[in-house]
C-alpha cells in the first residue's frame, strides 16, 4: 500500500491518512489523480520525507505527503 498524508486545506473532504493500493500508480502525479487533488493545489510534495515532483516514481510501501500553499501575513 502507498500511504498518502494530506495537510491543511487539502484535508477538506478527505481523511488525514489514506492507504492506496499500488496498482495503477507509477508516480506521485498518479497519487494526486487518485485523490482528486489538482497538482496546482499542492505546494510541497514529499515522498518518504524528501521533496519531490509529481513525476517522481512511487512504489508499494512509500509515504507521500501533500501540503497546500501557505498563506497569511
Amino acid at each position: 500500500m502507498i500511504e498518502v498524508r494530506v495537510f491543511a486545506t487539502l484535508r477538506q473532504g478527505r481523511d488525514k491518512v489514506t492507504m492506496l493500493p499500488p496498482e495503477g500508480i507509477a508516480c506521485a502525479g498518479d497519487v494526486l489523480k487518485k485523490m482528486g487533488i489538482p497538482a496546482g493545489e499542492v505546494s510541497i510534495l514529499l515522498v518518504n520525507g524528501f521533496h519531490k515532483t509529481p513525476e517522481t516514481p512511487v512504489k508499494d510501501g512509500d509515504i507521500v505527503a501533500l501540503f497546500p500553499p501557505v498563506g497569511g501575513g
